[in-house]
């Protein structure tokens, strides 16, 4: 074994162990969860017994995390760069861990559309928090004040549309592949 593959084996198993111990679990806990036996799973931890895949793909469900994120070691990108989007007064930063997955920052300073034929519905879902101002949320019959610091999550295919209410506001938001994707299509329905 080189020694890039050593620190690899021993970076997973003090992985294990902090995952485990950052749930609260015991070792037989753990074990029961991952269909192992308390002293396989001490083994394993202490790097007194090999690690199989499958023992690790089954020991990452057991701790609600990926293979991926269990055994990742590419550290380099760990400062992103906003993408900008200045005729839109947007940043958007991708999620590397989870592939279509984007964060936003966007300035608003129009009210929502009054015409219900303007919301759009689509794939996906979104989450957003109101950094400063109010925001004023469409979803489908309901019109929701958002305030500052408060957040909102809904499925996308609710029509929908966010604006202002009475002044700028500045949100955060965080959308899955399927509700970028709409976004994505919604402006360039409008732009083309």
């Amino acid at each position: 074994m080189t020694q890039e593959n050593g620190d690899l084996d021993g970076l997973v198993r003090k992985r294990i162990r902090a995952l485990r111990v950052a749930q609260g679990w015991s070792l037989d806990e753990l074990a029961t969860r991952a269909r192992l036996s308390p002293s396989s799973l001490s083994r394993i931890e202490n790097g007194q017994r090999r690690l199989a895949l499958d023992q690790l793909v089954t020991l990452a469900r057991a701790l609600d995390t990926t293979l991926d994120q269990l055994v990742e070691t590419d550290t380099d990108d760990v400062v992103v760069s906003p993408m900008i989007d200045s005729g839109h007064a947007v940043l958007r930063w991708p999620i590397r861990a989870e592939p279509g997955m984007t964060v936003m920052r966007q300035r608003m300073t129009t009210p929502p559309p009054d015409n219900p034929a303007a919301l759009r519905a689509h794939s996906g879902r979104e989450w957003l928090v109101v950094l400063s101002g109010t925001a004023v949320l469409l979803l489908g019959n309901r019109r929701l004040r958002v305030e500052t610091n408060q957040a909102a999550e809904f499925p996308t295919m609710l029509p929908h549309a966010i604006g202002t209410a009475g002044g700028p506001c500045e949100i955060l938001g965080i959308f899955d592949r399927e509700a970028r994707r709409g976004h994505n299509a919604g402006k360039a329905a409008k732009t083309g």
